[in-house]
């Protein structure tokens, strides 16, 4: 799996760098074979000024399925991670989970339109 950290508005940390990576890893270790890249966005949006103003974005990229976009802002950036990464990794294998279900069921039944019969095509 591919993670692309990035630092908006604030210098990253390799503390925080490292914490990110560990929780990602840990929350989607189980799914890793659908998991193309996870991309982190972490900005702070008051600056100096404090409050819960820390905000968490990820984006994981998943082979043949759409991906999962998880946002958290808290007071403090590793709540912010912790739960993002948490939120996503449930998320990431509920859809998984999902789509070999459907797979199982032999998916979705194609669409036919009886309104165009073989006559009318000349």
């Amino acid at each position: 799996m591919q993670i692309d950290i990035q630092a908006l508005g604030f210098s990253l940390t390799e503390s925080l760098r490292n914490h990110a990576e560990r929780r990602l890893h840990f929350s989607l270790s189980c799914c890793d074979g659908h998991i193309v890249r996870a991309v982190i966005r972490l900005s702070d949006i008051n600056g100096p000024r404090g409050g819960e103003d820390k905000h968490c974005h990820l984006q994981v990229v998943l082979a043949g399925l759409s991906d999962v976009v998880i946002e958290d802002t808290q007071a403090d950036m590793y709540v912010a991670i912790n739960r993002a990464t948490d939120r996503a990794g449930r998320t990431v294998i509920r859809k998984i989970n999902r789509q070999q279900t459907l797979l199982k069921q032999g998916g979705c039944e194609p669409i036919v339109d009886d309104t165009i019969s073989n006559d009318t095509i000349a």
